[in-house]
């Protein structure tokens, strides 16, 4: 049947890769960082405090003080081409760009600022793809993280009359193929300092314990990556907990406890790698490369060395594009 002349124009079918990282401010000032940390600090997957006892504590006190730290952080790791998370997950997108085919269009977004992720979920279905794989670019599944970025995508499809099929990216914290990345990653690393390491510190992101005894398996998966990379680099890990906000207890032991103890003990050279982060940002390049060598170095240390995360290295593409190639299965191979 011949379209009719005055129908809309339609593109052809085509497949989607949707990246999803945290989420960035848009500038290293108080202001772009109040308005980043509000979005962030009151998602009820983030903040599990009823929201009548959270929101007078968040807009009362903590938008009012945390704003200038934070945005002296990010202003410490801030570049030309903006924050070091966005600059580095638009890179892997645009390095993943026709790894899967021509009728595969790959975009990045963030669960928090920008680029939305409804934005680009309808970007992408503007460009005609009737499927989109959503891959949340965290290794280890968080409530907090990878489920309320698959949140924000599934009411972006509630808003559509016209929904691509969605797929999402699993958890990949135990992939041979993101160990044996991280473990060449490390080594090259180490190959590269001009000391030996008496001990290496694989920090994690921390979260509320109690979000472990509700049955969040992020705990685990940690655990499980730090020995599947000790096994890999035949050498013992010491797994810790960064991040820790307000007076609830955390995940343990905590990496800036664990930094400024190691000296008394004999271990005065460090170095530290983050294997929970997809993409190296605030909380790698100034709470543990700058921040961590500070409590390292007051406590006594001599030698401390981060280790870069994957990134847009080719190494770090390529694990990507294995892990997405698999979830495509069935799609690309129709197309």
């Amino acid at each position: 049947m011949k379209r009719p002349a005055d129908h809309p124009p339609i593109p052809a079918p085509r497949i989607g890769v949707l990246l999803v990282n945290l989420g960035t401010p848009d500038a290293p000032d108080a202001r772009s960082v109040r308005r980043y940390l509000g979005e962030f600090l009151s998602d009820r997957r983030v903040i599990e405090i009823p929201q009548i006892v959270w929101q007078p504590i968040l807009r009362g006190i903590i938008l009012t003080t945390r704003p200038k730290k934070s945005a002296h952080a990010y202003a410490q790791v801030w570049s030309e081409q903006g924050s070091p998370l966005a600059a580095i997950t638009r890179e892997q997108a645009q390095k993943l760009e026709g790894a899967f085919g021509d009728g595969v269009i790959v975009d990045y977004a963030m669960r928090y600022g920008n680029p939305a992720i409804q934005d680009r979920l309808a970007a992408l279905k503007a460009q005609g793809c009737e499927r989109i794989l959503v891959a949340p670019l965290y290794p280890q599944y968080c409530a907090a993280t990878t489920a309320t970025a698959n949140d924000m995508a599934f009411a972006g499809l509630a808003k559509m009359r016209w929904q691509p099929a969605l797929r999402t990216l699993p958890p990949y914290y135990d992939d041979p193929a993101y160990i044996q990345a991280l473990a060449v990653s490390v080594e090259e690393s180490l190959a590269r300092l001009d000391f030996t390491p008496d001990a290496i510190l694989a920090s994690f992101h921390g979260m509320p314990e109690r979000t472990l005894h509700l049955g969040d398996p992020y705990h685990c998966h940690c655990r499980k990556t730090g020995r599947l990379l000790s096994e890999a680099l035949n050498r013992e890990l010491i797994v810790t907990f960064q991040s820790r906000f307000g007076r609830a207890k955390w995940l343990e032991p905590a990496t800036d406890t664990v930094l400024a103890e190691l000296p008394a003990k004999g271990i005065k050279r460090v170095a530290l790698v983050a294997p929970g982060f997809s993409a190296d940002c605030v909380e790698t390049l100034e709470e543990l490369s700058i921040r961590g060598r500070e409590t390292f170095e007051q406590a006594g240390g001599t030698d401390f060395a981060y280790l870069p995360c994957l990134n847009a290295t080719e190494r770090g593409v390529a694990m990507l594009r294995n892990i997405l190639q698999r979830e495509l299965a069935g799609w690309t191979d129709a197309t």
